[in-house]
Parts: C-alpha cells; structure tokens; sequence
C-alpha cells in the first residue's frame, strides 16, 4: 500500500485566506486629499457635503475631485480617500440644504 502522507496547509496559507468579507480593500493604499472648496449639500436630508479635494499623493498626486463627505467638514481638512478613481457626480438642483446654500 501506499505511503502519501497528507500535507496541512502552514499558518502563512491559513492567515491569507482568513479575514473578513471585503477586507482586502481596506487593505489597499489610503490616499491623502485636502479640501480646497465646498460645493453644497445633498442627500435626502442635506445631510452630505460636496466638497472638491486636491490629492496630495499616489499616481494622480494634483489631481481635483469632487467627494461626496458625511459629517462636519471644513475647508483644509485632510480626507484619506479609499480610491480616487471615483468622482461624485455634480449636484443638480441649485435649492440645497445647510448653511452653504
């Protein structure tokens, strides 16, 4: 008969494949931006600003976006973005709710 003994994966395999849902994205590069302009508030609520932020640093180092934020927001503040290939899309409506209509 035959002797194969059966080969356990080592601790190094079992760490890559065990984590949370998802959580190779949060994993990823964190890519500073500083506000530079408040565009308005949106949201069903207002309770979203737009605000248009200036990377400071990765492949598109300079470039402007517009970034939907949740909470208080002022201008300067630094965000650390996920990923900034994603630009919100401009606010419509010239009504808008908040103290920066």
């Amino acid at each position: 008969m035959g002797s194969k003994k059966q080969e356990k994966p080592n601790q190094q395999q079992q760490a890559k494949t065990s984590g949370t849902k998802g959580s190779e994205k949060l994993l990823g590069e964190s890519v500073p931006a500083v506000v530079e302009d408040i565009v308005g508030r949106t949201g069903f609520r207002g309770e979203i600003t737009q605000v248009k932020c200036r990377v400071l640093q990765g492949n598109d180092r300079g470039k402007v976006m517009r970034r939907n934020v949740k909470g208080p927001i002022k201008l300067k503040d630094i965000l650390i973005l996920r990923e900034t290939a994603i630009e919100a899309r401009r606010i419509k409506s010239r009504v808008t709710k908040g103290a920066f209509s």
